[in-house]
């Protein structure tokens, strides 16, 4: 029997919890481990800078007195160029201390542009590839000093995104994979497909879904990727388009023993009324999975 519910994670950006200005109330962080470990889940990422505590030994302490461990967490870079790459490095190090002195097995990197938002399409030229792959190698070598692995997390208006530069990058080099479902599928890539050509190199996956219908607003420019996101594009895991229950079927089948991470990602008004608000999803979503575990 499988033991694929027991590797559940939760995701603070679920809970409402982004570091972007101006993008919503911010629930208590203590309330947003309470409300995991209600829904069901064991274990968390970091969340946006600042929003756990950012000491490493408080921040263990901290989820560990929810009984709850840490598996990673995202943190994004601009890998494309050299300008800027200190401040990166420096933040990347940090969080990569964090996660490390708080169990974590991955890190979560997130390849962004240089522009602001998500809606400006990223194409990079070889000049540019070079750069990004050797950076990318600086970014592993962090991680690998401090016993973790990076996981890039291909991203929608992020330098990896659509499935030629997610082909490139997994020819190109041996970075291990973020799999986000959702990402990927309003990329208008097959998310499967990516489990399958990825093979072991899927270190961390994020259950995210979303419908085609709203995907397809998105893609053409008719609503902004974060104006989708306060209005409600992400959905509870298995009610939306996004083939859940296949990707975790075909991994479970070939003996992934990763996380998998709750990423609904959702943006508050206020503080939601107890036992209101993000926790009603995620448990719906943790529902879902109990479903597809039941088949494994």
């Amino acid at each position: 029997m499988s033991d694929m519910l027991s590797r559940v994670a939760g995701a603070p950006i679920t809970w409402g919890a982004d570091a972007s200005a101006g993008w919503g109330y911010l629930m208590d962080p203590a309330r947003v481990m309470s409300e995991m470990r209600e829904a069901g889940l064991s274990a968390t990422e970091l969340g946006p800078d600042g929003f756990l505590p950012s000491d490493p030994q408080e921040l263990k302490d901290f989820v560990a007195g929810y009984d709850m461990s840490m598996v990673g967490g995202f943190v994004p870079a601009i890998l494309y160029r050299d300008k800027d790459m200190d401040a990166d490095i420096q933040y990347f190090e940090r969080a990569s201390d964090q996660l490390a002195a708080a169990g974590a097995s991955n890190v979560v990197l997130g390849p962004r542009s240089h522009y602001d938002g998500y809606d400006t399409e990223i194409d990079m030229d070889d000049d540019q590839w070079t750069v990004f792959l050797r950076n990318l190698r600086r970014f592993q070598d962090i991680t690998e000093e401090r016993g973790l692995q990076t996981a890039l997390h291909p991203h929608w208006g992020m330098a990896i995104s659509r499935q030629n530069q997610v082909d490139r990058l997994l020819n190109s080099c041996d970075v291990g994979l973020c799999v986000d479902a959702g990402h990927l599928f309003l990329s208008g890539v097959d998310p499967l497909q990516v489990v399958k050509d990825a093979g072991d190199r899927v270190l961390h996956v994020h259950i995210k879904d979303l419908t085609n219908e709203m995907a397809e607003k998105v893609r053409s420019g008719e609503v902004p990727f974060r104006q989708a996101t306060i209005d409600g594009m992400f959905v509870p895991a298995g009610s939306g388009d996004v083939d859940l229950a296949g990707i975790i079927r075909y991994l479970e089948g070939r003996g992934y023993q990763g996380w998998y991470v709750l990423e609904q990602d959702c943006s508050l008004a206020e503080d939601p009324a107890p036992g209101t608000g993000p926790i009603e999803d995620a448990k719906a979503s943790v529902e879902f999975l109990k479903k597809v575990a039941a088949t494994l």
